[in-house]
């Protein structure tokens, strides 16, 4: 099998340290990206890979940081999982603008900005990250909802554009990574394990579920301007 070039923004961890870590144990070459340079050691610590793994501290909704990730060498895919759930769920009368600003930064615009600036090879590929509350929405999900929503229709506008590059999105359910953390805190595994009993799969997902589902929208060459779901069912419930 020919070693590829992948970049994962957002591979310091959950999904994105999964993947690169199925990536790596193929022997593709592998470059993870992220805000937190403290976060990329550790990711580089228990990934290993000497020669096959690279890190690059990024923050994509600044462009001209996305501009520099040429300097990256030839990619054959790049993959966006990026997220920051920091107040990103809140009652719509006391969402701050700002911060609902900042969602949307993350999640809509700063894939946008990566797709502007960096080009994969020709019949490679671009793979954002989007999420089950663009079909099932909670309370307090008006936002996040929305940019999930965009996303996906985003990646179907740049599959026309970018052709012969692939554009797809790949959409979680509820899958326990640390983002819960932040999200629920203490009662992470209790809401975890409420989701887990309304499931189909009668569990929630695991990072490694999304990592394959990621792997397959990469090596199938005939997939584009698709949303690939991962979600136990959760859009039947």
């Amino acid at each position: 099998m020919t070693t590829q070039h992948v970049l994962v923004i957002g591979g310091g961890s959950g999904m994105g340290l999964a993947l690169a870590r199925l990536l790596l144990d193929r022997g593709d070459r592998v470059t993870i990206a992220g805000r937190s340079a403290d976060r990329l050691a550790r990711a580089a610590a228990v990934l290993g890979a000497p020669g096959l793994l690279r890190t690059r501290q990024l923050d994509i909704t600044r462009e001209e940081q996305v501009r520099d990730l040429a300097d990256t060498g030839p990619l054959d895919h790049v993959v966006v999982t990026a997220a920051d759930a920091t107040g990103a769920y809140a009652p719509l009368g006391e969402f701050d603008l700002e911060r609902a600003r900042a969602v949307v930064d993350t999640k809509l615009l700063g894939p946008w900005l990566v797709a502007k600036h960096v080009r994969p090879n020709p019949g490679g590929s671009i793979t954002f990250t989007s999420g089950v509350a663009a079909y099932r929405p909670g309370p307090g999900a008006s936002v996040i909802a929305s940019a999930n929503g965009a996303l996906e229709s985003l990646a179907r506008a740049l599959a026309l554009e970018l052709a012969p590059v692939r554009v797809n999105v790949v959409s979680p359910g509820w899958v326990d990574t640390p983002v819960w953390d932040v999200l629920a805190g203490e009662a992470k595994h209790e809401r975890l394990a409420a989701m887990a009993g309304r499931l189909p799969v009668g569990r929630v997902g695991r990072a490694e579920d999304v990592a394959g589902a990621f792997d397959a929208v990469l090596r199938n060459g005939f997939l584009t301007g698709e949303v690939i779901h991962v979600d136990g069912g959760h859009r039947l419930v």
